[in-house]
């Protein structure tokens, strides 16, 4: 499939500019944006009109009257994929925006720049095409110079797609969503006559004692003759000291060009790691007549790394086991649209963990989680997004190839990438007749590896779970799911080894499981497995032929934590293990699994997806995490049952040296945390709790002094009967003005059922207020399965209208609550 860019009709070309954007203004659409008469970057994230439609036509899109008006990063795809109906919207919108740019007396270029458009955007200014970017994930330049008019109102159009196509990676068949828009910022760049494009910063030989600077400068001359420049750049260290200047003449003729500097060598620089992730500037000027022309600044950072054949990763000569996870683009009700704060929020989570590294799953990311992973020191495996569908033809591979060269062109400055990832289960449901075959894929992953070195020999290339082309790249990670697609845990250490054995360098990437917020049980699946399921650790690519923890069991926390906490024994113990990233950091949105607990929603995240941690967060934290914290398992296991006086197990994660247990006030035994020891560090508790509700309180130390401590509130019910007499309704206002509405499985004594796990359907029957649903979390779903009992749903009041939530089953055919819009709660 061609990508040719929507019509145009010629009456619509001959309009004029200001009529054209008059038109549009009376309309009452986005604002105009002023552009400043000088060199300048500007964003252009607010008030853009946004028409959601497949017209493709600019002038059809121009005559539609159902424009809205939204502000980027923006998607169409922010909630539809976790709704009830399956699939999401996979289309094309348009976007506009009116630009007045200053009259200049020098000749100025006009450059967009896009961070990210999700997946074809083509580029149009007072109706002419300016250009089209095929691919998403990776920012991309259109020029409109030509185009734009100074002095006047400009519109700008801007039509993308994420219209399903095979020719564009990733693959349909991916197990995440593939969200379209203009999904990242976006910025005009007013550049001078003669311009700095960008800066590319090597070191090509680092130790503590020197560090190498190799620095090339390219840039465009769009006059019409030869300039003379001076090119400075200045090398600034951590502290803001200018360590080294390096000045040269530059004699620029009319073009692009590019310009090598004479290599520059610190004496012991300050190294970039996860403790210490010093960062240096450049900073790249031309100048003329001692005036700045034009400036480019750029941070980088010095270190070097080892991966050793069968072995352990060091970064600058010390043992470095990588700590991982993954991340996702993607956040409860903005889809990948995330805000700046939100990239940053993300890694400062993932840091304050204890991780010091990320592998971005599946596709490059937004430019700001690499400055994060920089400043925060995470090493990053950063990734190609190809994922499943196998190779195409010619435009397939020429898509992909370009996106791989932009991909390295634009990330190799920052030092905290180490790992360019060439793709994951490539192989898999080929889009192509015979695209799975490795007679085929393997020639184009080695031109795709021969790419990346030629570009960047200073990075290691990998792949995950492509075995026939393990031997082509550096680093090779296989598929172990050790208790969950497939054996038990205990296989861990085992498959590890004999990873480790037959690939040069291998690092795990995915494991771990799924996890439904507060179902819980004391009696999980042990190490040993689940009876009678697939031996073989690795995934199955046909689920339903086999038997799994994955599609055989309740996905309960309790089996979970157990499962990480002896991965991680194993990983922290394994002699010259290199590192691996557990699968993934947050719950996401996939189109793959619409029978799950949350339906279409990933649940293998450490934290749910608006954030908030899981009980599997604690156990990580229990093995990396500096800041002391003790956390009882688990603060949404708040009800357990069993016979009068039945002894039970009481878990407690934390890091701190020691940890003490108080049961309705009574001081249990103190304990002493034993990394080595399964489950929790030796952290467990044998005691019986009374009926009804029960205080517990732990309390931990460091070298005798109280560092931490958590509490919570378990309700014990005796006998309970575990048989659905009805379903209890009840809402709560909470501080920001929501109401929290809960639904409560009980039995014909008025206890909870903690065993039912119904899926339930709420509804707004009165239609007054929002139900928050099609979030994909526990609390904003309006289809969700109970857990322990228990399921909830978040609701925003009408301030002048009553309503009625309902709540459903197969087995509940109707339980209610009413809010009146005063205020008062009846259930």
């Amino acid at each position: 499939m061609r990508h040719h860019q929507p019509r145009q009709t010629g009456a619509w070309r001959r309009r004029t500019t200001g009529l054209f954007a008059g038109l549009l203004l009376a309309m009452g659409h986005a604002q105009a944006t002023s552009i400043p008469a000088e060199p300048d970057t500007i964003n252009l994230n607010a008030d853009w009109g946004y028409l959601e439609a497949l017209t493709e036509t600019v002038e059809r899109a121009e005559q539609a009257q159902d424009w809205t008006t939204v502000s980027l990063p923006h998607t169409w795809n922010a909630k539809d994929p976790v709704d009830a109906r399956p699939g999401y919207r996979r289309s094309a919108s348009w976007y506009r925006k009116t630009l007045t740019p200053g009259v200049s007396e020098e000749a100025l270029n006009y450059v967009l720049y896009f961070e990210g458009a999700n997946m074809v955007t083509d580029v149009y200014v007072n109706g002419d095409h300016a250009g089209q970017h095929v691919g998403g994930y990776i920012g991309f330049e259109i020029d409109i110079t030509e185009q734009l008019v100074p002095g006047q109102e400009n519109t700008l159009m801007v039509r993308v797609s994420n219209a399903y196509d095979p020719n564009i990676i990733p693959s349909e068949k991916s197990d995440f969503v593939v969200h379209g828009g203009l999904t990242r910022d976006l910025w005009l760049k007013v550049l001078p006559a003669v311009h700095l494009s960008r800066v590319q910063i090597d070191t090509p030989e680092v130790s503590a004692e020197q560090g190498q600077t190799d620095i090339t400068v390219f840039g465009r001359n769009t006059a019409k003759d030869t300039r003379d420049y001076q090119l400075t750049a200045r090398l600034i260290d951590p502290e803001g000291h200018t360590v080294a200047e390096i000045n040269r003449p530059l004699s620029v003729a009319p073009g692009e060009f590019s310009e090598t500097l004479p290599r520059e060598t610190l004496p012991r620089p300050a190294l970039w790691s996860p403790d210490t992730p010093n960062l240096y500037q450049m900073e790249v000027s031309l100048v003329q007549e001692d005036s700045t022309v034009h400036q480019l600044s750029e941070r980088y950072g010095y270190r070097w790394f080892e991966f050793e054949e069968h072995g352990a990763f060091y970064l600058n000569g010390e043992r470095l086991l990588l700590r991982g996870t993954h991340r996702h683009e993607e956040h409860a009700g903005l889809g990948n649209a995330l805000p700046n704060e939100q990239h940053w929020k993300d890694m400062r989570m993932i840091k304050a963990l204890g991780a010091n590294f990320v592998r971005l799953g599946h596709y490059p990311q937004d430019p700001e989680v690499y400055r994060a992973a920089d400043e925060l020191g995470l090493i990053i495996w950063d990734e190609l997004p190809w994922t499943r569908g196998g190779m195409g033809g010619e435009e397939w591979q020429d898509n992909t190839e370009r996106l791989l060269r932009q991909q390295i062109t634009q990330n190799r400055n920052h030092p905290s990438i180490v790992f360019w990832s060439l793709g994951n289960e490539i192989y898999w449901e080929a889009d192509f007749p015979g695209g799975g075959d490795p007679e085929k894929l393997n020639p184009y992953l080695q031109h795709l590896n021969d790419i990346a070195h030629e570009m960047d020999d200073s990075r290691l290339t990998a792949i995950r779970k492509y075995y026939e082309g393990s031997h082509i790249v550096d680093v090779f990670s296989p598929s172990i799911w050790a208790g969950w697609y497939g054996g038990a845990y205990a296989q861990y250490e085992e498959a590890l080894r004999n990873a480790m054995k037959e690939y040069p360098r291998m690092l795990h990437m995915e494991y771990g499981g799924s996890s439904h917020v507060g179902r819980h049980t004391p009696t999980p699946i042990t190490k040993d497995g689940m009876p009678g399921a697939q031996v073989d650790v690795e995934e199955a690519v046909n689920q339903a032929v086999v038997r799994s923890v994955a599609k055989d069991s309740d996905w309960n926390e309790s089996y979970i934590v157990d499962l990480f906490d002896w991965h991680l024994q194993v990983s922290e113990n394994l002699p010259n293990y290199a590192g691996g990233a557990q699968w993934a950091f947050k719950d996401f949105a996939t189109p793959l699994r619409p029978e799950n607990p949350i339906p279409y929603m990933n649940q293998k995240g450490m934290v749910d997806r608006q954030g908030r941690k899981k009980d599997a967060y604690y156990v990580y934290a229990s093995y990396w995490k500096d800041e002391p914290f003790c956390y009882i398992e688990s603060h949404t296991w708040t009800h357990r049952g069993g016979a009068e006086d039945e002894p039970l197990d009481i878990t407690v994660f934390c890091n701190t040296d020691s940890a003490q247990l108080f049961v309705n006030g009574k001081r249990l035994d103190k304990k002493q945390r034993d990394p080595n020891q399964f489950p929790a560090g030796g952290l467990v508790w044998e005691t019986r709790l009374s009926e009804g509700e029960n205080q517990l309180r732990v309390v931990g130390e460091r070298d005798g002094r109280t560092v931490a401590e958590d509490q919570m509130t378990v309700t014990y019910i005796v006998d309970p009967l575990n048989k659905l007499e009805k379903v209890r309704m009840s809402a709560t206002r909470q501080d920001d003005g929501l109401l929290l509405i809960e639904a409560e499985a009980v039995d014909k004594n008025g206890d909870r059922c903690i065993t039912c796990d119904e899926r339930v359907y709420f509804s707004n029957v009165g239609e007054a207020g929002e139900l928050l649903e099609n979030y994909g979390t526990p609390d904003k779903s309006s289809e969700i399965e109970m857990a322990n009992g228990y399921a909830s749903i978040l609701y925003r009041p009408d301030p002048d209208r009553s309503s009625i939530i309902e709540l459903r089953s197969q087995d509940v055919k109707g339980a209610y609550v009413y809010v009146d819009h005063t205020g008062e709660i009846d259930p």
